[in-house]
């Protein structure tokens, strides 16, 4: 039934896949400084990582033995021709790169980093993101401790998804590299469609994030990055040191206050409320637990060595329908007369100082960038990714200083392939539920039933055509598509027709004496002889006996024991 609704959503599928026209892939004119389709030569520029790691035993072994090809989508593929860079190992660690022909220096202009990814198997666990690479970077060792200036797209941390956005920055003071991570990234919708990433940094540093040409993120770098780009003027002295009699406490009991005399201390929390009467209905002979009746010994309980046997105790019936069982008592209320222990109340403390903060002093490493969208010079672009879905696949990348070709390039790829993707898998979702909808033909024992059912009916009203049909029928199916698959459809003409047959040749066996034909009765010499006669030797007879000698066992010839010296 399971195939049939399968074979039934293809179908639905096909006959709409059928009115979606597909383009043939057609190669951008859209330049940059590096514009990507995967069309042919691709091997030439882009080179996958031969980086290795030590082992526990101090050898060495890959870093990244994810598999990667360049193919056409496999679902929901849209653009005859199209190829894009696919990662094909499940499971595994990903590296790929390919250089600029000229480092990208993104002083006093726009930085725009534009993509395609498309998790073709669906989301799971792993990263599609890209790394912009510093041009000292050696493709064939790329790996995770290579430099890189910006890592920009989704990342599925699982749980939760986001769109990284982090740049690294170097300290003009310290000359270290720290990395800046987007406080708040955007969360995008990770499906089997193809998913268009465009990040552009701009002069003034400001930044956008669009997903599928829609922003759904700007901010500053100078303020929307955590660690901020920019350090305090000011720290904490490390070596200043709290004063002994600093007075932080805001407040104090009141020394002067008196207990009341009233106040009594020896009151309880609560009393017996003596106003209460049992319920109506209270069974006060009954218990809370009874044993369960329908409790068993187990079979190899042992009284001698287990002890006696006693059944498990379960909750009263009884008590389930009345307000209560067992003995009652009156319940406790709040007491009224209960103050507590006595404690002075709290005042101000004249001594408070405030809370103690160390002093500020002058950040030794502090400094001021105004422009942190002066990036370091780009020289190359990079896939380091581990992901637990195979098969996602990345194209059309653009990497550049103007957002209107990437624009263009978006308009020439994404909005012509996006649509009808959408459409397919529209379609696969209609096909879905009408098959759903449909009535499933019946399979197994209900579809004998049936067509045992539908035989009854059609042989009452005219017996000798019905057979005849039912029969040719048959003859006719397991022409044209075997007996297998005429005993599958039709089970219960098989059957008759195979007991038909049955019974005829058991008739013909039995007329010419093939089956149950009697056998010459034994007839049995009332002398017995010591010798067997001539007669005795003949026939089954000798047979027999021969077959009796042969069966008994040779005498065993004596073989001599090599013996323990």
């Amino acid at each position: 039934m399971r195939g049939v609704a399968v074979s039934a959503v293809l179908l639905g599928v096909a006959a709409a896949n059928a009115d979606i026209i597909k383009p043939s892939f057609e190669p951008s004119s859209v330049k940059g400084a590096f514009v990507e389709q995967f069309a042919d030569g691709w091997e030439s520029r882009w080179v996958p990582s031969e980086s290795t790691k030590k082992t526990p035993g101090g050898g060495e072994t890959w870093s990244y033995v994810g598999k990667w090809n360049v193919e056409e989508s496999s679902v929901l593929h849209a653009i005859e021709g199209d190829k894009g860079l696919v990662a094909k190992t499940k499971a595994a660690h990903h590296a790929i790169s390919a250089p600029l022909k000229a480092p990208l220096d993104p002083k006093g202009k726009p930085l725009v980093v534009q993509y395609e990814a498309k998790f073709q198997k669906g989301g799971n666990c792993g990263g599609g993101y890209m790394k912009l690479l510093d041009s000292t970077v050696d493709p064939k060792e790329f790996s995770d401790k290579s430099p890189w200036v910006i890592m920009f797209g989704p990342d599925l941390t699982c749980p939760g998804t986001k769109v990284h956005f982090i740049f690294r920055h170097q300290n003009p003071v310290s000359g270290e590299w720290e990395e800046k991570h987007l406080s708040t990234p955007p969360n995008p919708k990770i499906d089997e469609l193809t998913k268009l990433y465009t990040l552009i940094v701009n002069p003034d540093n400001t930044f956008k994030i669009l997903i599928d040409d829609e922003e759904v993120s700007s901010g500053s770098l100078l303020e929307s990055f955590n660690p901020p780009v920019n350090p305090p003027k000011e720290i904490d002295d490390v070596d200043d040191l709290k004063p002994a009699d600093w007075v932080d406490e805001p407040k104090i009991r009141d020394a002067d206050a008196k207990k009341p005399d009233d106040w009594d201390e020896s009151q309880p929390f609560q009393v017996i409320d003596e106003e209460a009467v049992m319920p109506e209905g209270w069974l006060e002979d009954e218990p809370t637990e009874i044993p369960d009746p329908e409790a068993v010994k187990p079979e190899e309980w042992d009284d001698e060595e287990d002890g006696d046997w006693v059944a498990p105790l379960v909750r009263n019936p009884k008590c389930e329908e009345a307000p209560g069982c067992g003995k009652w008592k009156k319940p406790m209320k709040a007491n009224p007369l209960y103050k507590g222990v006595w404690q002075a109340p709290l005042i101000d403390n004249p001594a408070y100082k405030g809370v103690w903060k160390p002093r500020l002093i002058p950040n030794p490493n502090y400094f001021e960038d105004p422009s942190p969208a002066n990036l370091h010079p780009i020289g190359g672009v990079g896939f380091e990714i581990w992901s637990m879905t195979e098969d996602i696949l990345f194209d059309n990348i653009y990497i550049g200083q103007s957002p209107d070709e990437a624009k263009a390039l978006a308009k020439q790829t994404f909005h012509v392939k996006h649509p009808i993707e959408k459409k397919q898998k529209d379609a696969e979702i209609e096909a879905e539920k009408a098959a759903a909808d449909e009535p499933q033909p019946l399979t197994g024992v209900a579809a004998f039933v049936n067509n045992l059912q539908e035989a009854f009916v059609g042989l009452k009203e005219n017996p000798t055509g019905f057979v005849r049909e039912q029969v040719l029928l048959f003859v006719d199916m397991a022409k044209e598509d075997g007996p297998v698959v005429a005993f599958q459809r039709k089970p219960e003409i098989g059957a008759a027709i195979a007991l038909v047959l049955l019974s005829f040749f058991g008739a013909i066996g039995a007329l010419f004496g093939i089956v149950g034909s009697a056998g010459k009765p034994v007839v049995k010499s009332s002398k017995k002889t010591d010798a067997p006669s001539p007669d005795d030797m003949t026939g089954d007879k000798a047979k027999k006996d021969a077959k009796l000698i042969s069966s008994e066992p040779a005498p065993e010839k004596d073989t001599p024991v090599k013996k323990r010296k």
